[in-house]
């Protein structure tokens, strides 16, 4: 069964619980609830002797941490400057797109994404819990940090009060302020190219700042900066860190975007 499969069985709530499995239960409502009891009805046991566990650290644990995260947090990164705007909404449907969802699992993350807005939602709690379970796994938490940085570019810009959630969320997951104003800019340049509509990829300045270089770095700095992205970004490595399969499409998106930087520079470089 998969780790989607094992919500909807009730295995979630008892066995993760902490703030991350009390957003997640407040976001299923009565179907977690009525899961639970259909679930313990259908063996003729209790819910504790239905249970399937999810071991700390292990991969479908992991994955669903991850997604509640995602989308909860989401949430509370686009109502810090005080509203959610269409433009927000919009992109987190498109996340929700790009991932492929199933109308199950699509409508748990828009109900997610409104725990996160909720002024009472415990931000710190739920990013704490989240550095603990996820362990050292670096290009995962870069990733869960760049989904939230796409969110706060949804409308163009990324309001002064967005950075200081941004900024604080990097802090509780040990994430440099350096490598913050690097993704930042690296996806700053995405969406620039992607609302001016270039066809041919992005332009000569919008490349740079997908590779997180100056338009002065030498050609091998070129290549290593090239090579530590496509690294970091892989897919199928993320997947096997903990991302959920169903984000696959979002690596495998970052990394396109990547390679047509470098092509952009090297073109223009002839090398």
């Amino acid at each position: 069964m998969s780790w989607w499969g094992k919500i909807l069985g009730g295995a979630f709530g008892m066995m993760i619980g902490g703030p991350i499995g009390a957003v997640l239960g407040a976001a299923m409502g009565h179907n977690f609830d009525k899961g639970l009891s259909q679930s313990a009805n259908r063996t003729g046991f209790g819910q504790e002797d239905n249970v399937i566990p999810f071991p700390r650290g292990g991969r479908e644990r992991i994955q669903t941490l991850f997604y509640t995260t995602t989308f909860s947090v989401m949430g509370h990164v686009c109502k810090a400057d005080g509203h959610v705007t269409d433009s927000e909404i919009v992109l987190a449907k498109q996340v929700m797109q790009q991932m492929n969802l199933v109308e199950s699992q699509r409508k748990a993350a828009i109900r997610l994404f409104n725990e996160g807005k909720k002024d009472t939602f415990p931000l710190n709690a739920v990013l704490k819990q989240f550095k603990q379970e996820i362990g050292f796994k670096p290009n995962l938490l870069r990733m869960f940090i760049e989904i939230q940085i796409m969110a706060a570019y949804a409308d163009g810009v990324m309001d002064p009060a967005e950075r200081r959630v941004l900024l604080n969320i990097c802090k509780m997951l040990n994430i440099s302020k350096h490598t913050f104003d690097h993704l930042s800019a690296m996806i700053g340049g995405m969406e620039g190219a992607s609302r001016a509509g270039n066809k041919g990829g992005p332009s000569l300045q919008q490349a740079y700042s997908i590779l997180g270089i100056k338009e002065s770095a030498s050609t091998s700095e070129i290549k290593k900066a090239y090579r530590r992205l496509l690294s970091q970004h892989h897919p199928d490595k993320l997947v096997a860190k903990g991302l959920p399969e169903e984000m696959m499409k979002v690596a495998t998106d970052r990394t396109h975007e990547i390679r047509t930087a470098y092509e952009t520079i090297k073109r223009e470089r002839n090398f």
